[in-house]
């Protein structure tokens, strides 16, 4: 099992809804019969079914039959069957509750994790998702659906994720740790982001070193005093600068008109185009936009240092890494948990019986629901 321990039936019963109780009681009573679920989601997603059909597994055991239309990583569209689950219908009536609960958010955190990586396939993407999930079990079933949405990616060209933020759910990125070297605090401990890093040489002193430079609004000016204390990582490529200017400013030495400037440099078709607000701000506005970037690399190559890489963070989404790209924004990682479902309501996975002792039977509107080819069984 991936996430915790299967409950006891008492817990299951406590914690689906109560109907499906109900439900399971009447059967009971009145004569079990075998059932078919059809369970599939209401958008576009990425097929992320593990965590589900292995509690299904851990519950159930063999008395269910699990089919899977569509195989972990594959895309799927809105109302297309998943998972069609067979077995008694007095036995499945309380499950579906908790597996949808553990099937529609994986299924949306993949799409997303794969349609990011697709808009800038030659960046590596780091998951940073944790702190924002909801406990363990939902940091698990995160973790798991970006490196599902990496994969996905990845067969297509793209670098994907290279790693996350913890030791806990690193194996879903082939690794034993989590990546990562200082938050803002550490910054604020040392007094100074060129301490900072000292300081995080010191204690790892085999380990690249990766160094925060907002802290003090001196993004140029701290990345290119780190890169001179450390001159043999950065000619070496192993030093980067994250940049993380939250949206009420802007990065050091950038306005309005300096930023227009900077991308009419380097990517003048990107600011031509109709843009909506957030697209404008992502292109060249407060915080970290593609004319920050573009700056940054700008600084770094004329100081001497073209091998310092870049890392962003701070709202990469889907929408931001599309402008980024579009702006061809020299990133070489983005450090991200926006691949976490932005509207709840998206990830509300549903099923429905569509068969009952083998007869095709399903509420109206929902016929589509019914088998059209073959599946894998699981």
């Amino acid at each position: 099992m991936l996430g915790p321990p299967s409950p006891p039936p008492e817990e299951i019963a406590r914690r689906t809804d109560s109907y499906f109780s109900r439900t399971r009681a009447i059967v009971e009573r009145f004569g079990d019969i075998e059932v078919t679920y059809a369970v599939f989601m209401r958008r576009p997603v990425i097929s992320a079914p593990r965590f589900a059909i292995e509690w299904i597994r851990g519950v159930r055991g063999e008395d269910v039959t699990i089919e899977v239309m569509h195989p972990e990583g594959a895309a799927v569209g809105a109302g297309d069957p998943i998972l069609y689950i067979t077995g008694s219908f007095a036995a499945l009536a309380e499950l579906e509750t908790l597996y949808l609960q553990k099937l529609g958010a994986p299924c949306v955190a993949a799409w997303n994790a794969w349609a990011m990586c697709l808009e800038l396939p030659q960046v590596g993407f780091l998951a940073m998702d944790a702190r924002h999930c909801a406990g363990t079990e939902m940091a698990e079933m995160m973790a798991y659906a970006a490196s599902v949405g990496s994969r996905a990616a990845q067969k297509q060209g793209a670098k994907g994720f290279i790693g996350n933020a913890t030791d806990a759910t690193a194996h879903w990125f082939g690794l034993n740790r989590g990546r990562g070297t200082m938050p803002h605090a550490l910054i604020g401990y040392a007094g100074s982001t060129v301490r900072a890093a000292e300081m995080f040489r010191e204690t790892f002193p085999d380990e690249d070193l990766t160094v925060l430079v907002d802290y003090f609004g001196h993004e140029i000016t701290d990345a290119i005093a780190v890169a001179r204390r450390f001159p043999d990582l950065a000619a070496a490529g192993r030093l980067a600068v994250r940049l993380d200017t939250h949206g009420g400013r802007f990065m050091e030495g950038l306005d309005p008109p300096s930023s227009y400037a900077v991308l009419e440099r380097h990517a003048p078709d990107a600011i031509r185009r109709y843009r909506t607000h957030d697209e404008l701000r992502w292109l060249v506005g407060t915080g970290v936009s593609a004319a920050a970037v573009w700056r940054m690399r700008e600084a770094l190559d004329e100081a001497g240092f073209p091998r310092v890489r870049i890392v962003g963070s701070s709202g990469f989404s889907v929408e931001k890494c599309r402008v980024m790209a579009d702006a061809k924004a020299p990133l070489d990682v983005v450090g991200t948990g926006s691949f976490l479902p932005e509207a709840w309501s998206e990830t509300y996975a549903t099923a429905d019986v569509i068969a009952y002792g083998g007869e095709k039977r399903v509420k109206v509107g929902r016929e589509f629901l019914f088998r059209k080819n073959g599946a894998a069984r699981s």
